[in-house]
């Protein structure tokens, strides 16, 4: 890989014989765990500006219609995260002479607060070409990493590490943004029916207003590089008052959403069933569970392109016309063989394919059935194989073992997806982000509601393994011991567990969820989760971290094995101003809808402070103050239930119980609470058109 260094470039041709389609990764760490930061790409004409506002793609204007670039979201690394974004070099306009890669961060949190910032970019087989860190970060809220440009016929890559004060909102009007605040929130479409939503999909989050600073200057260009980005704009105008919603701008078309709640039924009684696109209860085996889920999924992808482009960018296939076919046939010596599935892209003329193999209801999947598979995708020149399950992806912890020939030029791309990330990607599309139009809303609908019958096996991860039996049972025992292997597994299961309830949040709230993972710089995976075993087999405790957007702390969940309680806790900080008995009182409105048995607990410096249930507390805040009079740094808040016994997901099972302990603390607690120090009101839906002044 090619290391960078601030101001150099680099053609990328030089890099790689297959440089199409591109993944850009930014990533960043944080000792405290709780550090994010969001990417944005703009498209720059010859004048260095954009051409509309449609060119500025960001969390909430994820994809370009043409395909050229496509928002991934964010993956988990052992300290810290990482945000990708697809984009298909072919893809972009003629007159776009510039890509610039871009993140922000939220509020008053600062790039320097975060570690190990940097930029890579691969090929669409994942392979690494170049690579950049910044290593001089400080008080900017937004920062330049990179760009993308044309030179002599070519694409290069310049690295720029450029800081802004101002955030999102003065990165984007330096380059031709409008912000404006004038823009009506767009009413979701209500033509179409739909079930029932999850009482999370109620939750609403609070925007809060950053005031604007200075942007950093730049660095001098190389001598072949573009025009360099302006170092100084005049003084913005003064933040809107917090009562009021700056609006950013205006970046996506209106686009086609389904209704929060369903309209009335017109059946006569419950026995009633509404008819299906995707009937699911008359699947009987594992086979046919597969090949029906393959189908729908496919056809789907087919047909909508929003998630067919969301659901292959990310393994490098192109924009274009897609289709999709199942049980095809192709040789393989004496035995031909048969996918589950094909995907062909087309564009330009030429073909991007992938093949598809799938397991539902849990089955594993088959090292050597997938070695087959990539053995006959090298041969026959496609680009990739996805394998598609209810198991999550670990980083550093592969589902299958395959080998590939380093002899062969044609290099072959092995991806796995879950069906959770299906679903999660279907639920973002029609509830936050939107799609074309009605119809595509509704098929989307009907493969989600597939996706969730309980016949489909498509559900996710639902089994915490053989070694979650015997591990719980050493630990009830006494007789777990550090180093045993059947403590990692259950670490894995358990990482996995969270990375589901991560992507189905996630998908409820359209918000980003993601785990936080506490490790020291430096240490990879195995070594990450082997700590981890230790400490399971010492304490008999597990325990994950989730970091929510707009939220004002990061959730926690243990797992305490030897008691069988879970807990689910949130720590926020006291307010900067004000005294302390004003600070519980507020709290308590706040939680006024909470269920009364939950905990509050004082924080105070080196000791523990006041605590009790708050249906004791309502009548008598005061009782949180510490009598001694100890400075109050702020304030935890707890929910206590009763875990699941066996390993699965059946009603008296582990993972439902976790699934059910993370919804209820959420949208009992976590939804109520606003920034410490913020006004009290009714919490606002954020929209795409107020992103980029939010974010400021």
């Amino acid at each position: 890989m090619h290391e960078m260094v601030k101001g150099g470039n680099v053609g990328l041709a030089a890099l790689s014989e297959d440089t199409g389609s591109l993944v850009v990764s930014l990533s960043w760490s944080s000792a405290s765990g709780d550090g994010d930061a969001d990417v944005s790409i703009l498209l720059l004409g010859a004048d260095g500006k954009v051409r509309g506002d449609a060119d500025f793609f960001f969390y909430n204007n994820p994809a370009a219609d043409d395909g050229s670039v496509q928002l991934l979201g964010k993956t988990p690394t052992a300290n810290g995260s990482e945000d990708r974004v697809g984009i298909d070099l072919t893809a972009v306009p003629a007159d776009v002479e510039r890509l610039v890669v871009a993140a922000s961060q939220y509020g008053s949190a600062r790039f320097g607060e975060l570690d190990d910032l940097r930029v890579t970019v691969a090929d669409r087989t994942g392979e690494p070409l170049l690579g950049f860190s910044i290593n001089d970060a400080g008080a900017e809220s937004a920062f330049i990493f990179g760009e993308l440009y044309r030179r002599g016929g070519e694409w290069k890559f310049r690295a720029v590490g450029q800081g802004y004060e101002t955030g999102l909102a003065g990165l984007a009007t330096d380059f031709g943004i409008t912000v404006d605040d004038d823009e009506e929130p767009v009413a979701p479409e209500d033509e179409e029916p739909q079930a029932p939503p999850s009482p999370l999909a109620q939750a609403e989050t609070v925007v809060e207003t950053p005031v604007p600073a200075t942007p950093v200057a730049a660095p001098a260009p190389a001598a072949d590089a573009p025009a360099p980005v302006p170092a100084q704009r005049p003084e913005p105008e003064p933040a809107a008052e917090p009562s009021r919603r700056s609006r950013g701008p205006r970046t996506a078309k209106k686009k086609v959403t389904l209704p929060k709640v369903a309209k009335k039924s017109l059946a006569e009684n419950d026995s009633w069933r509404q008819a299906r696109l995707f009937p699911a209860p008359t699947l009987k085996s594992d086979r046919e569970r597969e090949m029906r889920a393959t189908s729908v999924l496919l056809a789907v992808m087919a047909q909508v392109p929003e998630l067919g482009r969301r659901l292959t960018a990310a393994f490098g296939a192109p924009a274009g016309r897609m289709q999709t076919f199942t049980e095809v046939t192709l040789p393989n010596g004496d035995t031909p063989r048969r996918p589950d599935g094909v995907i062909r892209v087309e564009r330009a003329g030429k073909l991007w394919t992938a093949l598809v193999e799938t397991k539902t209801n849990g089955n594993p999947l088959k090292s050597e059935q997938v070695q087959d598979y990539m053995d006959i995708a090298a041969r026959r020149g496609y680009e990739a194989v996805i394998t598609l399950s209810n198991d999550v992806a670990l980083e550093g912890s592969p589902l299958v073992e395959v080998k590939t020939d380093g002899r062969r030029k044609h290099k072959v791309s092995l991806w796995h997806l879950s069906w959770a990330e299906v679903a999660h990607q279907a639920q973002l599309l029609i509830r936050h982000e939107g799609v074309g139009n009605a119809a595509h809303a509704w098929l989307l609908q009907e493969l989600l509601y597939y996706l969730q019958h309980e016949n489909s096996g498509c559900h996710g991860f639902q089994n915490m393994g053989p070694a979650w039996v015997p591990v719980r049972n050493g630990i009830d025992t006494d007789t777990l011991c550090q180093g045993d292997e059947r403590a990692v597994a259950v670490v894995e299961s358990w990482e996995r567990l969270i990375r589901q309830v991560c992507l189905r949040l996630g998908g409820e709230l359209g918000q980003k969820v993601l785990p936080v993972q506490r490790a020291k710089r430096g240490t990879d995976q195995a070594s990450r989760r082997a700590e981890l075993a230790d400490r399971l087999c010492e304490e008999g405790r597990l325990s994950a971290e989730l970091r929510i957007d707009t939220t004002p702390g990061i959730l926690a969940i243990t797992a305490d094995l030897r008691t069988g309680k879970l807990r689910t806790s949130i720590e926020i900080p006291a307010p900067e101003q004000g005294y302390p008995l004003s600070w519980v009182k507020r709290l308590v409105r706040q939680l006024a809808e909470a269920p009364a048995d939950l905990h509050v607990e004082s924080l105070v410096e080196g000791n523990r402070g006041p605590r009790g249930t708050l249906e004791r507390l309502r009548p008598e805040p005061g009782d949180l103050l510490p009598k001694d009079g100890a400075a109050i740094t702020g304030f935890r808040l707890s929910l206590f239930k009763g875990m699941g016994s066996t390993r699965g997901n059946a009603e008296s099972g582990f993972i439902r119980s976790v699934d059910e302990a993370v919804d209820r603390f959420y949208a009992s607690v976590v939804a109520h609470l606003t920034q410490p120090g913020g006004p009290e009101r009714r919490p606002v839906r954020r929209t795409a058109a107020s992103e980029a002044a939010a974010l400021g």
